[in-house]
């Protein structure tokens, strides 16, 4: 950590003179970043507030950590140490929406939902769904979090056509990238703004869902699900832990699928899906409880698992024999990235043996497990996801 002690004050009244005298204080007990306190919050409003910002960091040996809603900001290693934390609460907004071209401009700190909420007034939208709740574009952007709708249309990397940020030493640039992917991971510093591609908002959604509950059971869905080539958003599955360790009944999990476009296509295909999977199956106007949501808080121990979908269920086999128990598992089996929860009270040395026989079995199928959240202590002690990883 770069700052001192006595030259807190002076520091301070640099960055209020920068971000106005509301908009920089002292960190208080909620600005922790893995656990570890941090000194400042700065809030600037404009890139030039930003830059000066960066700056006055880098001059000053500070470690920064850009921050948008904080709903990952614990995700993956923990860094050694955070002295100034660049909240972008203050830059939000959206401008140059061109709605013929399906293209706008949007800073970083601008939460999603109220993107979405924007862009649903001219009947459209960006086809992006992040789990977290109140994550912002930047934040999004920053690990390219993907929800559901990635099934169908991608990640959210690929619908951005540049971004303009400000590095590590206060300098600002923008990244055209080729295909959409402006080299997101790659940038060390605050997320500006983002050029983002957008598409029609659909004007009917519905949900079919069918009972399942074991890996294999998901399996099969999945591919029957597929095999009938009808355009689905998305593929999700649900398999809750069972309530207790000696409850050796499976508990009642379940894949849903989501079909969206015009009313009448819709109903009739979901009306095919639910001929297709069963007397068990349902179709619905709204998603379940439990859609687009991590399975995993905080203090948890969780893992990603991403694998092609034929081979997502022997994974998570894995995972349950070398636990000698059955885990929740969460996630986006129509394209292959699904998140488990560990048990609570694992050694960093049991943890780094489940991870090591779930790799045992993607070794050859092309697939990887990374954990990308654990408290603090233990997040020290595993091999936990880089940013790269988390990208």
């Amino acid at each position: 950590m770069g700052e001192k002690l006595p030259s807190r004050e002076p520091l301070l009244h640099t960055l209020r003179d920068i971000c106005g005298p509301d908009f920089a204080r002292t960190a208080r007990a909620v600005d922790r970043v893995a656990g570890g306190r941090v000194s400042f919050v700065a809030t600037p409003a404009t890139a030039d507030a930003v830059s000066a910002v960066m700056r006055l960091a880098d001059e000053r040996g500070l470690a920064v950590k850009a921050r948008g809603s904080g709903s990952k900001i614990d995700w993956g290693r923990p860094p050694r140490g955070v002295d100034l934390i660049v909240d972008t609460a203050r830059l939000n907004g959206l401008w140059d929406h061109r709605a013929e071209d399906r293209t706008v401009e949007v800073a970083t700190g601008t939460p999603v939902h109220a993107l979405q909420a924007a862009l649903a007034l001219r009947g459209q939208r960006l086809a992006v769904d992040p789990p977290s709740r109140t994550a912002t574009v930047g934040g999004m952007l920053a690990v390219n979090e993907s929800g559901p709708l990635r099934h169908r249309f991608g990640s959210p990397a690929e619908f951005v056509d540049r971004v303009s940020y400000v590095d590590m030493h206060g300098l600002a640039a923008d990244s055209d990238g080729e295909d959409g992917r402006p080299g997101i991971a790659e940038i060390d510093g605050v997320l500006l703004s983002a050029r983002l591609r957008l598409q029609a908002a659909p004007a009917a959604s519905r949900w079919v869902t069918v009972p399942a509950a074991t890996p294999l059971q998901v399996h099969h869905v999945t591919e029957q699900v597929l095999a009938l080539s009808l355009g689905e958003s998305a593929i999700e599955m649900d398999l809750p832990a069972p309530a207790a360790a000696r409850d050796s009944t499976p508990p009642r999990g379940t894949v849903a699928v989501l079909v969206e476009g015009d009313a009448t296509d819709v109903t009739d295909r979901a009306a095919r899906l639910v001929r297709e999977l069963g007397d068990e199956s349902a179709a619905a106007d709204a998603a379940p409880s439990w859609w687009g949501r991590y399975p995993f808080e905080a203090a948890d121990v969780a893992l990603r698992i991403s694998a092609a979908t034929a081979d997502l269920h022997a994974a998570v086999y894995a995972l349950s024999d070398a636990l000698r128990a059955p885990v929740a598992v969460r996630g986006s089996v129509g394209y292959g990235r699904v998140h488990a929860v560990l048990p609570g009270g694992m050694t960093a040395e049991e943890v780094t043996a489940a991870l090591e026989s779930v790799r045992q079995v993607l070794l050859a199928r092309g697939g990887r497990v990374v954990a990308i959240v654990a408290p603090p202590a233990l997040a020290r002690q595993i091999d936990i996801a880089g940013r790269e990883d988390l990208f």
